[in-house]
């Protein structure tokens, strides 16, 4: 599902400053993956998310700029089949001959027992997969080993740098500056700054495959070909980037991001483009944008995935009352992905229902993989491909109207078991809850309820809002497991007038007051103020915590 990321120019904004908007789209957890900080280093404020561990921040502003990430899911990582040597399975072979594996030993330290000490051995590609992973050892013929070749196990890998680096930045040049050494993942990164500019860059390391190399690393390669090897990694002056572009509006969200001309590959897993056309859509309608503009326009709820889906389901004749009844409310729904209303329930049930009837006769026990693409797919099946909806199983020859007819009775059936028969009850928050599960707790039944934190949301896989989920689950096929872990909006024209709020609370501690005390706020696309001024902070404060080196 992604995330999505834009900045406009002062020019379309109402205070004459840019405006930057960020919400990373990630799993949904307890403790939140996001600790919300500010430093003050020297002078100099920085705001914003953080991770766990990583001693600077991750996604915010400071002073002076504003950034704000989404990821471009490049293809980075290769899997090599490697070939042993027959006279000496201490080595495997390459295009140059024989070479012995590095080999490594890794001590493992466990509670009340003795250390696991493993072997790891690596080849010129990378680490040997398949000496620790028993299914991929399983599969490989007799005198075959597997690699991973990835370009984030370099020795020489300075994102943590980029990431200090970039704190400190004041403008283009020192933002572009710090980017240089941010290396992986890549991500397309927006940028601001009070002086009225804004930016696009997507740094990271991507490599160069051979021309004549076809399989282009979606499948295990072999090792010992010079062809399939990587040629070098994109040069930095050459990955994607704008400044100051003409129109005033920079937009991301997963989509490709080049022209069919880039002479580089990045990628084959764009998203599908849904969000980041509303995103542009809803930026280009207004002449000036405002922070209230923004905060709309990050809880959006229509989905574009819905709008031309539903002429197709509309025109479907129901069998039963029940059917009937679903079919009127949907009648004038407008796909607006509300926790409230009922249509939004009925819509994404039909289709969930439509899609496995549909594929379930010649893809059975890969539809998981299907039901990843299931927008595309269902639009192309009802536009232009209806010799897709017969059940090859049968000797009658199924239309897409006759398996719309059956997916909405299946649908309304099964809400009506969960919800009851009252079709204007129904609700789509009722089964779209966004679940934080706790780790480890949230798969320990009896302390699930203790620890997870549950709130309904609006939203769904294509709105801009997003709230994914996995149709798979049995108990819970709607639950949202992947959203909005954090919303920031960054005002450039006075940066302590930027707002942020994650999906949690800032504790940890299940007892405490701030364990999740953002969570309804968020849901209902509420915020909280990003401020670096004491007077705007310290106000209500429970305490100071001073952490002191011994």
């Amino acid at each position: 599902a992604g995330s999505n990321n834009w900045v406009i120019s002062g020019d379309r904004s109402a205070t004459g400053k840019p405006l930057l908007a960020n919400d990373p789209h990630l799993s949904l957890a307890t403790p939140a993956i996001w600790y919300f900080a500010h430093q003050n280093i020297a002078g100099r404020n920085v705001i914003g998310a953080t991770l766990p561990g990583v001693p600077t921040i991750v996604l915010g502003r400071n002073d002076n700029i504003a950034w704000g990430f989404t990821n471009t899911a490049p293809d980075v990582q290769d899997l090599y089949f490697e070939k042993l040597d027959p006279a000496d399975s201490s080595k495997y072979l390459t295009p140059e001959g024989s070479v012995a594996f590095d080999v490594r030993e890794e001590v493992i330290k466990v509670k009340d027992a003795a250390n696991v000490i493993m072997q790891v051995r690596s080849t010129r590609h990378g680490p040997v997969l398949s000496d620790a992973h028993r299914g991929a050892a399983a599969i490989l013929s007799k005198g075959y080993v597997l690699a991973l070749s990835w370009t984030a196990l370099r020795d020489d890998d300075l994102t943590p740098q980029a990431g200090a680096e970039l704190a400190r930045a004041e403008n283009w040049v020192d933002f572009v500056a710090a980017l240089t050494n941010f290396h992986a993942p890549q991500q397309n990164v927006v940028y601001a700054d009070v002086r009225g500019n804004i930016g696009y860059l997507a740094p990271g390391r991507i490599p160069i495959r051979a021309r004549d190399n076809r399989v282009m690393g979606i499948m295990p390669q072999p090792g010992w070909q010079t062809k399939y090897d990587w040629r070098g990694l994109i040069p930095f002056t050459e990955l994607p980037r704008s400044y100051n572009p003409k129109g005033g509006i920079i937009a991301t969200a997963n989509h490709k991001i080049v022209d069919d001309d880039y002479p580089y590959h990045i990628t084959f897993d764009w998203a599908a483009g849904f969000r980041a056309a509303r995103i542009k859509k809803l930026l280009q309608a207004r002449n000036r944008h405002s922070v209230n503009g923004f905060r709309a326009l990050q809880g959006d709820v229509v989905s574009p995935f819905a709008l031309p889906a539903l002429p197709h389901l509309l025109n479907t004749a129901p069998a039963s009352a029940l059917a009937g009844q679903a079919l009127e409310v949907l009648r004038p729904w407008q796909g607006k992905m509300d926790r409230d209303q009922a249509a939004p329930l009925i819509f994404n049930a039909w289709i969930w229902q439509f899609a496995k009837l549909i594929t379930e006769d010649n893809l059975s026990g890969i539809q998981a993989d299907v039901w990843g693409r299931r927008g595309p797919f269902v639009l192309r099946v009802l536009r232009d491909r209806p010799n897709w909806c017969d059940d090859r199983r049968t000797a009658a020859r199924e239309s897409c109207d006759e398996m719309l007819v059956r997916a909405l009775d299946l649908a309304v059936t099964w809400i009506a078991e969960r919800q009851g028969g009252e079709v204007g009850a129904w609700r789509w928050g009722a089964e779209h809850l966004a679940l934080s599960t706790h780790r480890p707790f949230g798969k320990v039944d009896y302390l699930r309820r203790l620890f997870d934190i549950t709130v309904p949301v609006s939203g769904s896989i294509y709105t801009i809002n997003v709230g994914d989920f996995d149709i798979f689950d049995s108990e819970q096929p709607f639950a949202s497991k992947f959203g909005p872990s954090l919303r920031a909006i960054y005002d450039l024209d006075d940066p302590n007038r930027s707002l942020f709020i994650h999906s949690t609370g800032q504790s940890g501690n299940p007892l405490s007051p701030h364990y999740a005390d953002m969570a309804e706020t968020w849901s209902r696309g509420g915020y909280l103020p990003m401020s670096t001024n004491p007077e705007d902070y310290a106000v209500g404060a429970t305490g100071t915590l001073n952490l002191l080196p011994r």
